[in-house]
């Protein structure tokens, strides 16, 4: 019998005001779910690619509407879309949305139940709230920066992955789910602060508990999971590609082993830290005898924990990522598939990013405002 239930999120309306990064990749996530996203942006748009804004893979899945702030009718245009909406989504420093007028209480007077989602770096207070900030400061200041790197060596940057992105718009949707829950019981919307530093400090909690148990060393590059042991580690191959090694088990470490030769290292040593440098040489010298290729094939669907590191665009023809359409090359763009997966449901391929302003006309319409007057005096206006 076939499964035609419909996405998680389809009927949840969300506004998203147009801004750069967390707030963006949060919109794009809601709408994988089935969430009708509008994303309102201001003339010309604000994307993380300018002049390139249908590449812009944030923004996938969305409808665009463009409107000036700084127009009454346009903040009123908002606000009437607010009535009709479940949650809103900004990403600008406190204070900027109740200025142009759609802050958190001026929303909600027009519809108590609508869960407004805030996204910054620092919060919505602190002696930093109101400071300009990137990723890489963020996750400074909570001691995820400092636990990245090789030992002796200066931190290394994860992207924007913790910060933005992990501690960033994941949060934020975690954050607007459990709030649309709370108001479909209650009738009254929560605003919920998304701040990325509070998120990236929030993924260090297992980190967290290893240092205060005494199994972490509040420094790099010498712990199970930062590099500094040898079954936890990147090692260059004879191609000068690189192989991950994750064989944190004895049994899987036993496979790593194996795998390599080197049956005369002792197991039951995997966790004495004055054998590490020796073993770590002679795993080191075992990959640098083949290719990755070789040790691809080698480990294969072993459970000895060993992958290739592959770049981004090698992933999408990795035999597990194609088999599940991981990654795709939708209208010629590679980019990832909505995640998480849920039962019954298959995902249509997401719609491309739109043109800023694309959806102007039909979506005020739709949502019950004329755009006419709004396109003649500039307070809104349309992909051209």
């Amino acid at each position: 019998m076939s499964d035609s239930r419909s996405a998680p999120l389809d009927g949840v309306k969300v506004l998203e005001i147009g801004g750069m990064g967390p707030g963006p990749y949060a919109g794009m996530t809601l709408a994988g779910m089935g969430a009708d996203v509008i994303r309102i942006e201001r003339p010309g748009g604000l994307g993380v690619f300018p002049g390139e804004p249908t590449r812009d893979l944030l923004n996938r899945g969305k409808r665009s509407v463009c409107l000036d702030l700084t127009h009454d009718s346009a903040v009123e245009a908002v606000l009437k879309m607010v009535e009709r909406a479940d949650i809103l989504i900004e990403g600008h420093r406190p204070g900027v949305a109740e200025r142009l007028g759609i802050g958190p209480q001026q929303c909600q007077q027009r519809n108590p139940a609508l869960v407004y989602g805030r996204m910054t770096g620092w919060g919505q207070d602190g002696p930093l709230a109101r400071v300009a900030g990137h990723d890489i400061g963020y996750i400074a200041l909570t001691g995820a920066l400092h636990a990245i790197g090789d030992a002796g060596g200066p931190p290394q940057i994860p992207v924007n992955l913790v910060g933005d992105f992990g501690g960033g718009g994941a949060y934020l949707v975690m954050g607007v789910l459990a709030a649309l829950w709370d108001a479909a019981r209650t009738g009254r919307g929560r605003v919920v602060d998304a701040a990325i530093v509070d998120g990236a400090a929030h993924l260090l909690t297992g980190t967290h508990a290893m240092l205060n148990a005494g199994a972490w060393r509040d420094e790099r590059g010498v712990n199970m999971l930062d590099g500094g042991a040898p079954y936890y580690a990147i090692y260059r191959t004879g191609d000068d590609r690189h192989m991950a090694v994750g064989a944190i088990e004895a049994k899987f470490y036993a496979l790593l082993l194996s795998g390599l030769g080197l049956t005369d290292v002792a197991v039951g040593q995997q966790n004495d830290r004055a054998t590490w440098p020796a073993t770590r040489a002679r795993i080191a010298a075992a990959f640098a005898t083949r290719t990755q290729r070789e040790w691809t094939e080698i480990f294969g669907t072993s459970d000895a924990c060993v992958s290739p590191v592959l770049s981004m665009q090698e992933a999408k023809d990795h035999p597990h990522i194609a088999a599940r359409g991981t990654l795709t090359a939708g209208n010629g763009v590679l980019q990832a598939a909505p995640a998480p997966r849920f039962d019954g449901l298959t995902v249509p391929p997401q719609s491309s990013p739109p043109q800023p302003g694309q959806h102007t006309a039909a979506v005020l319409s739709e949502w019950g405002i004329d755009p006419a007057p709004l396109l003649a005096d500039g307070a809104a206006s349309a992909a051209q």
